[in-house]
């Protein structure tokens, strides 16, 4: 069966250059809309670039002027609005005339409204449920993705590294220098004065390891000392604990 829908996905794949508009809430105080264009679509879904990461699992919103055929509802609308979850997304190889990465993003097709759990919490991340093979079925949101789970052991490793947050541009906005407190290939810990909440998209750069990626905050604590702990997991990449 598995086997038919990737068989199925590849027919029906459409190239498509259409402008698209992308909508996603990092977190209940943060939100960014970014305008890119269509790769591909397909009835299912779609396939796109943009300029910022965005996580595995994620709601995003997305509006397109997309051909009739191709849509589950609003046939008669100029734009077609459809929730989207996000199943792919993986950083480019900069060329050499580009001054900032790209992702390309591979997103399903979910409904014309969000679940209520977004609606109280956009932070939260989703698992696709299985579809049946059908020219207007779209893509059921599973269970939720559970945020507290590490799956591997931190060390406690002091390390000076520079976090940087973005605007709704995607340019960047603020940025300081802290000390890791824990660190993983997956995820770190940092004590940090900045005023971001969980769910956003940090960029977090070590010159000493000449390492830079992106992470999302998983949670945050203010400890006894009145100082905010950031509990980090790394996007699309491990961070490279073994050097030469």
């Amino acid at each position: 069966m598995e086997q038919t829908r990737k068989s199925i996905r590849r027919r029906a794949r459409i190239p498509l250059t259409l402008p698209i508009r992308v909508h996603c809430r990092e977190s209940a105080e943060y939100e960014w809309t970014e305008q890119s264009r269509l790769v591909d679509v397909t009835h299912f879904g779609a396939g796109f670039t943009l300029k910022r990461p965005v996580e595995i699992g994620r709601l995003i919103q997305l509006t397109i002027p997309l051909p009739h055929q191709l849509r589950c509802f609003d046939h008669t609308e100029p734009m077609y609005s459809v929730w989207s979850l996000v199943r792919h997304a993986s950083a480019i190889p900069m060329a050499q005339h580009q001054d900032s990465a790209w992702f390309r993003v591979g997103v399903g097709f979910v409904g014309k409204q969000p679940p209520l759990s977004y609606e109280e919490d956009p932070s939260l991340r989703y698992e696709p449920l299985p579809i049946k093979v059908e020219q207007n079925s779209m893509w059921k949101l599973g269970k939720r993705l559970l945020t507290n789970q590490r799956r591997e052991t931190r060390l406690i490793i002091p390390l000076e590294v520079l976090v940087e947050t973005f605007d709704e541009n995607g340019k960047p906005s603020a940025q300081e220098h802290t000390v890791t407190e824990t660190l993983s290939s997956l995820g770190t810990c940092i004590p940090t004065n900045l005023t971001v909440g969980i769910g956003r998209i940090l960029k977090i750069s070590s010159a000493r390891d000449n390492v830079s990626m992106f992470a999302a905050i998983r949670s945050r604590k203010v400890a006894r000392d009145g100082i905010a702990r950031l509990g980090l997991e790394f996007v699309g990449a491990r961070w490279p604990l073994q050097r030469d």
